[in-house]
């Protein structure tokens, strides 16, 4: 595929004036108010230089589907920081209770906040002044629910803390940018792949993967070849992007490797093709990297699920600073969609089939989520662009709750992260 996306249209569900959170936030969603459809939850981060620093939180805003304030946190800056690393914030029923929290960074110190009213329930400590690059909830306790979480310094530690905020245990190595955990063994504890290392749930290091100098950009478990059922099943891959797609078995072993692509930025599974069997795994290649004196530019790839290429994009105009997702709920398609988004050269965010063609060109351009704000089964896509967030759905509908809440937080959505890695299919939340 080349040249300017020209997908159809999708159907605009809202326009909602989110000005009040302030300038250039982040965005999660989730059912914070328990009442059957997500709100979103835009977090400001601190105006810093994160290249070696994390970022901390400085405000707090939720606003629900019909652009009303909820509760807010904090003193949001009108004009905002850069977010070019994630922000230690996420959403999850934390304390088990059946409605979902909000845990953050503020002050140099944990904050759990009720979701329903933006009251703070708890305060805690860090376990180290720099431990707040991000939060990953995990389940590595036992128990029903994820009410354990990973914290992480920009690059060289990370620390395992339980429901009251105590350090399990810490690991130092190369880190990588999001850690993801799954409980690979089915023990009912998550395992925790760390960069390029596997940890179990003790912090006990199982194997590292044969990738010097490098560090993981994003991380997702998929059974790439679809054999779950069958009497010849193996367990599902763990696929790493960076200089190169990696896929390996949750014992170690390699399974295969493409070193195609230059710098992969972001990786995506899904059934993207008829002809191809398995899944596929599409990612972002950036091929060159942009700066005051160059331009940037990137491309998406398609490999099978022997890590061979199958298709890749030729991209004109360019852009070096994609972030591709996949898709499985846009609309009640058998096939995912890729979705890519910060695409640059001119070009709005985009659902791509397969072969790299573009299906749906939103008409707006900007940082970009995406949920089933219903519970209905379908996703819808927010485009958020200077003060207005867009949303977006394959047909025309009301965003009215559809029926009682809370609606359960997806994995995805709990363990939201600049750097998008992933489960899939995407492992429940919806006991925490």
């Amino acid at each position: 595929m080349t040249g300017e996306p020209t997908g159809r249209e999708p159907a605009r569900l809202a326009t909602l004036d989110v000005s009040a959170a302030g300038g250039r936030p982040k965005t999660l969603l989730g059912d914070l108010t328990g009442d059957g459809r997500m709100e979103l939850l835009f977090v400001q981060g601190d105006d810093i230089d994160a290249t070696y620093d994390p970022h901390q939180v400085i405000s707090l805003t939720a606003i629900d589907l019909d652009g009303e304030v909820r509760w807010q946190v904090g003193d949001p800056d009108p004009t905002g920081g850069s977010h070019g690393a994630d922000f230690p914030a996420q959403i999850w029923d934390f304390d088990g209770d059946g409605y979902n929290e909000v845990v953050c960074v503020m002050d140099d110190e944990f904050r759990v906040i009720d979701g329903r009213t933006g009251e703070i329930q708890r305060t805690a400590e860090l376990p180290a002044p720099q431990a707040h690059d991000c939060i990953v909830p995990a389940n590595l306790t036992g128990g029903d629910g994820r009410h354990d979480m990973i914290v992480k310094d920009r690059y060289r530690q990370v620390w395992a803390l339980d429901s009251d905020f105590e350090t399990l245990w810490t690991h130092e190595g190369n880190t990588g940018h999001y850690p993801w955990p799954h409980d690979v063994d089915g023990d009912g504890r998550d395992e925790v792949m760390v960069g390029y290392s596997f940890l179990d749930s003790d912090g006990e290091t199982l194997w590292t993967a044969d990738i010097p100098d490098e560090h993981a950009d994003c991380i997702w478990v998929a059974d790439l070849d679809e054999d779950g059922n069958s009497e010849e099943a193996n367990d599902p891959e763990i696929v790493i992007g960076e200089g190169g797609v990696y896929a390996y078995a949750p014992d170690g072993t390699e399974r295969w490797r493409n070193r195609e692509p230059r710098e992969v930025q972001h990786i995506a599974p899904g059934n993207f093709r008829e002809d191809v069997d398995g899944l596929q795994v599409a990612g972002l290649d950036r091929i060159v990297r942009g700066g005051p004196d160059q331009t940037g530019q990137d491309g998406i790839f398609l490999v099978d699920s022997d890590g061979e290429t199958v298709c890749t994009e030729d991209r004109d105009p360019g852009g070096w600073l994609t972030i591709v997702e996949p898709m499985t709920a846009w609309d009640d398609a058998d096939l995912d969609y890729v979705l890519a988004w910060r695409r640059g050269g001119g070009t709005n965010p985009t659902l791509y089939d397969g072969h790299l063609d573009p299906v749906v060109t939103f008409p707006e351009d900007g940082y970009l989520i995406h949920g089933d704000l219903l519970g209905r089964g379908t996703e819808q896509v927010i485009v958020l662009d200077d003060g207005t967030a867009h949303v977006f759905g394959h047909e025309e509908g009301s965003l009215d709750a559809p029926g009682d809440g809370p609606l359960p937080q997806p994995k995805r959505l709990a363990n939201s992260t600049l750097y998008p890695g992933g489960e899939r299919p995407d492992g429940p939340l919806h006991d925490v």
